[in-house]
């Protein structure tokens, strides 16, 4: 099929089912951030140990990591958009809980976490049912620009959520900040339940739940290119989630306020939508491989940017970089992972890849909690640097790439 000026970014849009999903990934986005901003700088309000401060992170990806698989595998056969709309409504009924604790002064650290972590299992049942819907609504040629405006409404509001939070929390205080969040969960549950989706065809025979996730293992392991893609996710994620774990600390090292705060946030998101920008050529100019090795190797300086800069001007810069590394790696892999799952085995594969992220992203982030916790937090980000650029060296055998046009299950 010929390629024309008209393969653009936004052409994704024209198809009005990736049009509503599109509009409940930006809402249901804008909770997770507000959500993550809120309530780590609680967090710090209520005590001020790096382990704890680091659990919020872990509280928030560890239930995409144990329900994952389950989930992604439910999602294949079940009714995906009631699925989709079910884990929405899951994750408003949570901040909603939030909006009362927090509005009564009964928020404690641990049920804080405990909500957290509530919080987390509706994301689990979100992210593989979406990752797999969206491939169904957009041409192949077109996915790479699909995979790109979902980054971009991440990190958009990567942007507008702790600037939002920020102005809020200001203004009325936590209690308000959760209970937005509830309204916005619940009108991208309105989206999602009015989008035109195709169903996807059920299996053609009845399998139970051990079984199904089963064979989505099985497959995963039986890929050389999945089975990469799943290694390098679990390794950078958990070494890159320092930086943000330990985030409010650093933060707080340099004086800065909540206001700051949430500028140095919107800072990361920034630098990732002005990497979205340049996504649909990144392809063309580098292998995938060598996308994730620069990656590794930019991630690292910019959290040692991070620890010696003595200043909110001096550190945004690199949580700019940051953030555009972050969304760079992120969309290479996930692209990678997409192009080599059938559409029946899709969202058990996702979910499985979300498993490694979140894995090593909520597993990272207790890690160097402890670390910060036994030493300072300076000296757990240059050890997550040095690591990483170390592992990097070790792994760099492994290979994102198709070897022939019919890689595949």
């Amino acid at each position: 099929m010929p390629h024309k000026n008209s393969d653009s970014l936004l052409e994704p849009f024209r198809g009005s089912g990736f049009r509503y999903l599109w509009l409940a990934w930006l809402s249901g986005n804008m909770t997770m951030w507000m959500h993550e901003v809120t309530a780590a700088w609680r967090m710090t309000q209520l005590t001020e140990s790096p382990v704890w401060v680091a659990w919020v992170q872990a509280a928030g990806t560890l239930p995409l990591f144990v329900l994952g698989l389950a989930s992604g595998t439910l999602a294949d056969l079940l009714n995906r958009r009631r699925f989709l709309a079910m884990a929405q409504a899951w994750i408003a009924v949570v901040a909603a809980v939030l909006a009362v604790l927090a509005g009564t002064k009964a928020l404690t650290p641990s049920t804080l976490l405990l909500l957290c972590l509530l919080n987390g299992v509706g994301l689990a049942f979100r992210f593989p049912v979406f990752s797999a819907l969206v491939p169904d609504l957009v041409e192949r040629r077109l996915l790479s620009s699909a995979l790109t405006l979902n980054a971009l409404a991440i990190n958009l509001t990567r942007v507008l959520g702790p600037i939002m939070a920020g102005v809020v929390l200001a203004w009325q205080g936590s209690a308000m900040v959760f209970a937005l969040n509830a309204v916005l969960s619940i009108a991208a549950g309105l989206l999602i339940w009015r989008a035109p989706i195709p169903a996807h065809a059920p299996p053609t025979q009845r399998t139970g739940l051990l079984q199904a996730m089963r064979d989505g293992v099985r497959h995963a392991w039986a890929s050389p290119i999945l089975r990469a893609v799943l290694f390098r996710a679990f390794v950078f994620f958990a070494l890159a989630v320092a930086l943000v774990a330990l985030l409010p600390l650093v933060a707080k090292g340099i004086g800065a306020n909540e206001a700051t705060y949430t500028a140095l946030l919107a800072a990361m998101g920034a630098g990732a939508v002005l990497a979205a920008m340049a996504l649909p050529r990144l392809p063309a100019m580098a292998a995938r491989n060598r996308i994730i090795d620069a990656g590794v190797w930019l991630h690292a300086l910019a959290t040692l940017g991070a620890v010696w800069a003595p200043s909110a001007w001096t550190l945004a810069p690199a949580l700019a970089l940051s953030g555009a590394v972050w969304l760079c790696v992120a969309n290479t892999l996930t692209m990678s992972a997409q192009l080599v799952l059938p559409t029946n085995l899709r969202a058990r594969g996702m979910a499985i890849y979300q498993m490694s992220i979140m894995g090593g992203s909520a597993g990272g982030a207790i890690v160097w909690g402890v670390v910060a916790e036994h030493t300072s937090v300076s000296s757990a980000l240059v050890v997550s640097a040095l690591v990483s650029v170390l592992l990097l060296l070790c792994t760099r055998s492994t290979t994102l790439e198709e070897r022939n046009t019919h890689q595949g299950f």
